[in-house]
């Protein structure tokens, strides 16, 4: 797991790393300053090995850096420095860092370096100075966010493929119950489909700080086509793992009467295999369209009639569950949703 953590973690790495020697170079011999200790600083801080490398979130971590550095630098000019002059600076840097944003980082952002600023000796350059290493630092990181990303749409790509495996196997669960009258493997699909939200929050912060850097970067510009299909995925992914929890639930209690359903066993085996495609396509273009394929034939048959004829009201009530989960599977293909709503037969 350490292994993998560092790996994971390279990309940001070597980009903070050049960041900081390109934001200490200009600091240092570009302007002059001797020990551009804020030019480090706030390139890290702004940078950071957060999973969300959006340059909208590292502006915003920048700003808070620079208030809190221009602040500080301002009132130790009318206060001085010392124990109480460092008690008010920093709270007047926490009332306008709440105020100006919701997240309480960008206050924390703010506090930190202003702190430093006010301990510090006060450089060769003036007290100013350090703000504009601040201002050389937040530049620097912004442009290494764009020049030296950092393959998000790799941590993306990953992140889907683990969620889709879990509700791959969530699936064959469900399948198993209906097929087997089997409620531990009910239960079983449940508690995996429980685990779903966080890999979802997951893959949705990754897949947004792939598409804003793609949108900036000139080396990830031509990957923007594939990064918006992951967009339709994301979006059917997440309501169909909704769907799949109540799903999951009623079948845990229906088969406890000990009935086997193969038929609907057999439906929600043919909608994992579009849900499995869905994936496939999204790494492999030679599969595109098996899946919209696939789930049209199928969302044409999604009547309680057409499977089970006189059904139970409890098992015609679940095939009417597994509609909008076509649905969602097809708007995820990319298919209007009146158009995939009108491939279901009147019920």
């Amino acid at each position: 797991m350490a292994a993998r953590r560092v790996w994971d973690s390279a990309p940001a790495i070597v980009q903070i790393v050049a960041a900081v020697a390109a934001a200490y170079s200009i600091a240092h011999w570009g302007i002059g300053h001797a020990y551009p200790v804020m030019a480090v600083t706030v390139t890290i801080n702004s940078l950071g090995l957060t999973r969300d490398a959006r340059p909208s979130r590292v502006a915003m971590t920048l700003t808070g850096i620079l208030i809190g550095v221009a602040l500080s630098d301002g009132l130790s000019i009318v206060l001085g420095k010392g124990l109480w002059q460092l008690v008010v600076v920093l709270l007047v840097v926490f009332v306008i860092g709440r105020a100006v944003s919701p997240n309480p980082s960008f206050a924390l952002a703010a506090a930190v370096p202003s702190a430093l600023v006010l301990i510090l000796p006060v450089p060769d350059g003036g007290p100013f100075g350090r703000t504009l290493d601040a201002v050389v630092g937040g530049l620097i990181a912004l442009a290494a966010t764009a020049l030296i990303p950092r393959q998000p749409d790799r941590t993306a790509a990953r992140d889907r493929r683990v969620l889709f495996a879990t509700v791959d196997e969530a699936l064959g669960s469900i399948v198993a119950s209906l097929r087997d009258a089997d409620e531990a493997a009910g239960e079983l699909a449940l508690a995996r489909l429980r685990r779903t939200q966080p890999l979802i929050d997951a893959w949705a912060a990754s897949h947004e700080s792939a598409i804003a850097i793609a949108t900036i970067s000139p080396w990830m510009r031509g990957r923007l086509p594939d990064l918006r299909r992951g967009s339709r995925a994301l979006a059917a992914a997440d309501l169909t793992t909704r769907h799949l929890r109540t799903i999951a639930r009623r079948v845990s209690y229906l088969v406890r009467d000990g009935v086997p359903r193969p038929a609907v066993a057999k439906l929600v085996e043919l909608l994992a295999t579009g849900l499995r495609l869905l994936g496939q396509e999204l790494d492999d273009p030679l599969v595109a369209g098996a899946s919209r394929s696939l789930i049209t034939e199928l969302a044409r048959r999604l009547s309680p009639d057409a499977i089970i004829p006189d059904a139970a009201v409890t098992d015609a009530a679940l095939i009417l569950m597994l509609r909008p989960f076509a649905v969602d599977l097809l708007v995820g293909t990319g298919m209007p949703a009146a158009d995939a709503r009108a491939l279901l037969p009147p019920v």
